[in-house]
C-alpha cells in the first residue's frame, strides 16, 4: 500500500468529492489508477471532540457502488453471518481492535477525558462488533490498512473499483 501525505490538490480534490471541508487529514492510504485519492485517513479529534471515524473513503464512483449494495440488503445478511460465524466474528473483532489501536496512538497529546470516550469503542465507532453500521466504512478500514474482513468482502465483490473516465478528474 502507498500511504502518501496529501498535497494541497489533494485537498481540493477531497473537498469535492464530499463537498464539505475534510476533517485534518493524515493521510491518503488508497488512490485510483488516475492518482486521485478514494480514502483519506482523518485525526480523530472534529471541532475539539472525540470523533471516532479514522478512515473515509472519499470516491464519488464507490461511494455510489458501495449504497448499491446497502440498498440490496446486503448489511442485514451479513450482520446475520457475523453471530453465527464464529471465525468471521474474531477476524471482525480483531479489525475493530486493530484500527481502535491504530486511533488510539495518534491521540498521544489529547487530554485523558478524549482518549476514555475513544479507548473502548471500534471501527466508526460501534461499541458492539456485531454491527456492520454502513459499508462506506467498512470499505474504508479496508482500504485503509486494516484487516477487516468485512471491507474484504465489500471490494471484492464490487464490480468496478473505479471509474472509466475520472469523474474526479473533472470537478
Amino acid at each position: 500500500m502507498d500511504i502518501s501525505t496529501p498535497t494541497k490538490k489533494d485537498i481540493e480534490i477531497v473537498e469535492k468529492q464530499i463537498n464539505r471541508k475534510p476533517n485534518k487529514i493524515i493521510s491518503i492510504p488508497k488512490r485510483c489508477s488516475f492518482g486521485i485519492p478514494q480514502v483519506i485517513e482523518s485525526y480523530p479529534i472534529k471541532r475539539d471532540k472525540p470523533f471516532p471515524t479514522l478512515y473515509w473513503l472519499t470516491c464519488p464512483h464507490l461511494i455510489k457502488e458501495v449504497g448499491k449494495l446497502e440498498s440490496r440488503g446486503k448489511i442485514k445478511e451479513w450482520e446475520n453471518e457475523l453471530k453465527n460465524n464464529e471465525n468471521l466474528k474474531k477476524e471482525y473483532k480483531n479489525a475493530h481492535l486493530e484500527e481502535r489501536k491504530k486511533r488510539n496512538k495518534l491521540l498521544n497529546n489529547e487530554p485523558l477525558w478524549v482518549k476514555k470516550r475513544l479507548e473502548n469503542i471500534g471501527i466508526g465507532g460501534i461499541s458492539n462488533f456485531e454491527s456492520i453500521k454502513c459499508f462506506h466504512l467498512q470499505l474504508a478500514s479496508y482500504l485503509g490498512g486494516t484487516k477487516n474482513p468485512i471491507g474484504e468482502r465489500v471490494w471484492n465483490i464490487l464490480e468496478k473499483k473505479e471509474c472509466e473516465n475520472c469523474i474526479c478528474c473533472l470537478l
